[in-house]
């Protein structure tokens, strides 16, 4: 049983005869007014053993945007169901009105929406929803859960697609200079033209020649089909918020402006998120669009307290590509002891592939860095200092092994990577 406010305000209009009238008979009277009343207005409303109660399907959502979830509330008996509507929706999705009055008569259907601005990445649930059903009166009523588990896919916000157009636009370039930028004359055929002086013969086509009166050639570009794999952390020093942002999601933003410009640029991308386990793979070669599957295989993907299992990632990169590729570490510099970890692999790595270790610094360390005024802002300079120093150590060991670095701030790792990406293959090095 359930009561509403109605029952508490005449509770408390009752409370004026009693103190016109003082005695146990006033109150008594008061009290069986009341509770004759409830129970009347119990036994007329609406059962709720029948009533229905289904979902429709929830798209996906960007971070940021909204959506609508709606329920269906049938009702099969033969009173009109006064109904008040719960839809149990977890806080992080952001429900307007997840309260809601609903009146349904007898055998019919309403539908019931609820407005989602989800504040969080990833799946989000509504286990159960509850109804309660009220008599004509509004006093009391009768109130039951139902499992009817919903849910929603909330999806990475891709805010650095805004630097998509001119890493874009610098890959065009390149494709003009490729004849002088890379290195040989390419193995992948481009076309057959007329043989003219200084012509390499072993590039003659005999089979064209003897089907024409004129020397027939070769001609070659690079190749476009390279591979790029892209390994993004998801350890526990994944969950550390950076600049009110988790670096997990940094480094999300920067996978995605990476993996779509390499795609743009002909290259073949494949991820893959991994602590001591696969979380989330994605790549060129399965069918679909590769930003969609990027975004499906990212989205719920949450930080695991444990350790990065450094051992397995040469094993997982072999499985993805046994040939030369640029291989991309997006972790921290500063978690754990790299000579144990990050280092070693990535000397192993660099001994066939070309290895990027991308990673986000805390902009608060050059904010603590510069602020000397007090005794105490001297000590947390000096240990800023000293964080910055060991981070610049690491990746001078990095860059000693043959690996690339990349460590910037948040907003400026997406664009940064990019960059080293498109110097890479402006320096042939792909």
């Amino acid at each position: 049983m359930a009561i509403s406010g109605r029952l508490v305000l005449l509770a408390l209009l009752g409370l004026v005869p009693v103190l016109l009238s003082p005695g146990w008979w006033t109150v008594l009277l008061v009290g069986c007014i009341l509770c004759a009343a409830s129970t009347i207005d119990l036994a007329l409303a609406a059962p709720l053993r029948r009533i229905g109660l289904e979902r429709a399907t929830t798209t996906n959502v960007t971070l940021g945007a909204s959506t609508t979830a709606v329920l269906s509330i049938t009702n099969p008996g033969n009173r009109l169901l006064h109904a008040v509507v719960r839809d149990a929706w977890q806080p992080s999705a952001g429900a307007r009105n997840p309260l809601q009055r609903v009146d349904v008569p007898p055998g019919e259907r309403r539908r019931m929406t609820v407005v989602l601005t989800p504040v969080r990445r990833g799946d989000l649930a509504a286990p159960h929803v509850t109804v309660r059903s009220f008599g004509p009166l509004g006093m009391a009523g009768r109130q039951r859960t139902f499992g009817c588990p919903g849910s929603v896919r909330v999806l990475p916000p891709f805010r650095s697609r805004r630097h998509l157009p001119s890493k874009l636009r610098k890959l065009r370039e390149l494709d003009g200079k490729a004849a002088v930028q890379i290195r040989g004359a390419g193995t992948e055929f481009d076309s057959l033209r007329d043989y003219v002086r200084g012509d390499d013969v072993r590039s003659i086509d005999w089979r064209a020649t003897a089907r024409r009166s004129a020397v027939v050639v070769r001609t070659w570009r690079p190749e476009r089909d390279r591979r790029v794999v892209i390994m993004l952390d998801t350890s526990r020093t994944a969950a550390a918020r950076i600049d009110d942002e988790a670096r997990l999601d940094t480094g999300i933003e920067a996978a995605l402006l990476l993996a779509v410009l390499a795609e743009r640029g002909g290259d073949r991308v494949d991820f893959f998120a991994f602590d001591r386990r696969t979380r989330g793979r994605a790549g060129s070669s399965a069918k679909g669009n590769l930003l969609g599957q990027l975004v499906q295989a990212i989205a719920p993907l949450e930080p695991e307290l444990i350790e990065l299992d450094w051992s397995q990632i040469p094993g997982q990169v072999r499985q993805i590509s046994a040939h030369r590729s640029l291989v991309v570490l997006l972790t921290s510099l500063d978690g754990g002891a790299p000579e144990e970890g990050l280092l070693p692999v990535a000397a192993r790595l660099a001994q066939q592939h070309v290895v990027v270790v991308a990673s986000v610094r805390d902009p608060m360390l050059r904010a603590m860095k510069a602020e000397r005024t007090t005794a105490a802002q001297v000590f947390r300079a000096a240990a800023a200092e000293r964080a910055l120093l060991e981070r610049e150590a690491v990746s001078l060991q990095l860059r000693q092994l043959g690996a690339e670095v990349v460590d910037a701030e948040p907003h400026q790792l997406p664009p940064a990577l990019a960059d080293a990406y498109i110097r890479l293959k402006a320096a042939g090095r792909l």
